[in-house]
């Protein structure tokens, strides 16, 4: 068993990726470089400049900085009906009663963190969290999950990730960590293990109710 569970937050924990959808689609028609929203649901989960980059091509320089703010703003408005997946605290809480260190490797910027951790309200059952600060470069960029690990004071053979997205997935298996994948991204099974997942499981709920076989 895993001395460290990393959580990724958004998708994984709190149920966000579909209003990061609407607001990254909001923001992009606004900047001026609209996108359907099944592309720009492909990219969830990238460091921003990466789906910029890959959403705007060559016009991400030039309205990248007007996207995001826009997406900040937007997101912010709905945050309100952010929730707790299924299973999400409980799944938390039995990490930290069984002796294991509960980290949430997440880059999201300290505003979006502040309300997605509100949501989950796992705080007292926490041993470290981690954000935008701690990395120059988000997923599928292995840094923040190293900064999980080096967080919890374990090795990557002693740790665990658990994530929804393939990019939460390429990032784990980049710092050498053993990834666990849900669907709750909305990413399916055959991708998630294709991209190199240990296994997949619906949600947290799910995943609790085989956690001696997952984790």
């Amino acid at each position: 068993m895993a001395d460290a569970v990393l959580f990724d937050v958004d998708g994984t924990l709190v149920d966000s990726n579909y209003l990061h959808v609407d607001a990254w689609t909001r923001a992009l028609a606004r900047a001026g470089h609209g996108v359907d929203a099944w592309r720009v649901h492909r990219a969830i989960g990238m460091d921003s400049s990466a789906l910029l980059q890959a959403l705007l091509g060559e016009r991400a320089e030039a309205l990248g900085e007007r996207a995001k703010q826009l997406h900040g703003e937007f997101f912010d408005e709905r945050s309100s009906g952010l929730t707790a997946l299924s299973g999400a605290r409980d799944l938390v809480a039995e990490v930290a009663r069984r002796g294991q260190k509960a980290v949430l490797a997440t880059s999201a910027p300290e505003g979006e963190l502040a309300s997605l951790r509100r949501v989950l309200d796992v705080e007292g059952d926490l041993f470290a969290t981690t954000s935008s600060k701690d990395v120059a470069t988000a997923k599928p960029a292995p840094d923040i999950v190293k900064v999980a690990l080096e967080r919890a004071g374990v090795t990557a053979g002693d740790a665990v990730f658990i994530g929804d997205s393939l990019w939460d997935v390429e990032a784990a298996v980049r710092a050498g960590v053993r990834c666990v994948a849900l669907l709750t991204g909305g990413t399916g099974r055959l991708e998630l293990l294709d991209a190199g997942a240990d296994s997949v499981w619906d949600d947290p709920a799910h995943l609790l109710a085989h956690y001696d076989e997952a984790l």
